[in-house]
């Protein structure tokens, strides 16, 4: 098998170091694991210039997508790093899935408005790759053999050489505050229609969001600088668009797939950090003993087991993680993990398919809830609950949901946040979750 080229760069924990050097090129993208205040991630992916932009035509299904998806990694071709070096990526796709890219692969009502008009899928196919490994403390450039020569040496100067003084960016600025979409009256009147739902034996829960507004001027790039070092977390990422960014502080896995064990992260169950560390740590036990809590986190595991047998083998599913506790700057999370075996003749996007979008942010049944939240969410939730993944020449992938994420696109900031709703819930709490749960990310840019 063709092999690829590693060249070593000076190991730098924060990605930012590498990253400002090309934030600026088209399909930059930067998946970061939040270090060093972080430390449950490992690798940052860095990249940009990809070989080919992809995004589903206007009536195309899931299913045709991902097959144009499985040939252009085809078409970039497999391959091997040297043997004494772990990477996570060979080369392959980068992107995002929206939520909404969900319509692509169930029949759904699309009731809710579409303000945003983010594609519901974009990938780049990127022959190159900046990763940091930081368990080993090691970065390279590393090139997929179907590079050209001339972008070897092009980007060999680029990350090799001082870098160049940057160029004077606009500072970012918010130009209004956040403010929500929906008032507390019209919470809570879809609140009580959730409950009713629940009553008739539609659904057990339903993840109902409320969408935060502000408008701004400046670079994305600065903003997102300012919100890992505020909110650190193991899945984040930043994607550069034409109209934009999207940058995602994301402390929960979706999938990855790696030697053909299948693995997932859900959260469910949060409660906010308090400044007394006796305080906080009370509200982490409470957490941690919540039967009702740990009753919504089980919900969701057990259809996240549900979702992983359609593609792995039967009986490999299982899950070595219940209710262990998490915890960030603003919030303490339940998570569990719920592991299986790829089944012979499926792939990565076999996977995406039977399990998009993720169970932690729609509810349960998953269908029903999501028909649900089309009906009482007034727009379309566009980035937010869908993933940044990637997936590479050999199939592994690994994916985030992105909840804790901003659209920057056009001068609008959104960013969103929501809970899961179940019979005993409570709407005064659930609405105040759902503002806890971004208020470190809002405070963070109308602070700058």
């Amino acid at each position: 098998m063709p092999t690829c080229t590693l060249h070593p760069l000076p190991y730098h924990a924060d990605p930012g170091h590498w990253f400002e050097r090309i934030h600026n090129a088209p399909g930059a993208v930067l998946l970061d694991s939040g270090r060093p205040q972080a430390s449950r991630g490992r690798y940052d992916i860095i990249s940009a210039w990809p070989e080919q932009i992809l995004t589903p035509a206007a009536d195309e299904c899931g299913a045709a997508f991902f097959q144009r998806l499985r040939v252009a990694l085809t078409r970039l071709g497999p391959a091997d790093a040297p043997d004494d070096c772990e990477l996570p990526f060979h080369g392959g796709l980068i992107g995002l899935l929206a939520y909404d890219f969900g319509t692509r692969l169930e029949k759904l009502p699309q009731a809710a408005v579409d303000d945003l008009a983010l594609p519901v899928a974009r990938f780049g196919l990127y022959a190159w790759a900046l990763i940091t490994d930081h368990q080993r403390r090691t970065a390279h450039l590393l090139f997929h053999p179907a590079l050209v020569q001339g972008e070897r040496t092009r980007l060999l100067s680029l990350f090799q050489q001082p870098a160049a003084a940057a160029a004077s960016a606009q500072p970012f600025s918010l130009r209004s505050r956040f403010a929500g979409d929906i008032d507390r009256e019209r919470y809570r009147r879809a609140f009580e229609r959730i409950q009713d739902y629940i009553r008739a034996g539609d659904c057990y829960q339903v993840n109902f969001t409320q969408r935060f507004r502000a408008t701004y001027q400046g670079n994305p790039w600065l903003a997102y600088c300012a919100l890992r070092a505020a909110c650190p977390t193991p899945f984040a990422g930043f994607v550069a668009l034409e109209d934009g960014a999207i940058a995602s502080l994301s402390p929960e896995r979706f999938l990855q797939l790696s030697d053909g064990t299948v693995e997932t992260r859900p959260i469910k169950g949060t409660r906010r950090r308090q400044a007394d560390p006796a305080e906080d740590q009370a509200l982490a036990e409470e957490l941690l003993a919540s039967e009702k809590d740990r009753a919504e986190n089980l919900m969701i595991v057990d259809l996240l087991r549900n979702d992983l047998g359609r593609s792995c083998e039967i009986g490999s599913v299982h899950v070595p993680e219940l209710f262990a506790l998490e915890s960030y700057p603003n919030v303490h999370h339940l998570v569990s993990a719920v592991r299986g075996t790829l089944a012979a003749g499926k792939d990565a996007f076999d996977l995406l398919a039977g399990s998009f979008p993720g169970g932690s942010i729609t509810g349960a049944p998953k269908i029903r809830a999501m028909q649900i939240i089309d009906e009482l969410e007034p727009t379309r939730r566009s980035i937010y609950c869908g993933s940044l993944l990637y997936v590479d020449v050999r199939g592994r992938m690994d994916s985030s949901i992105t909840i804790r994420t901003l659209s920057l696109r056009n001068g609008q900031g959104c960013c969103w946040g929501g809970g899961g709703i179940v019979a005993d819930s409570q709407w005064e709490a659930e609405y105040q979750e759902s503002i806890d749960k971004v208020k470190v990310l809002l405070e963070t840019l109308e602070g700058l």
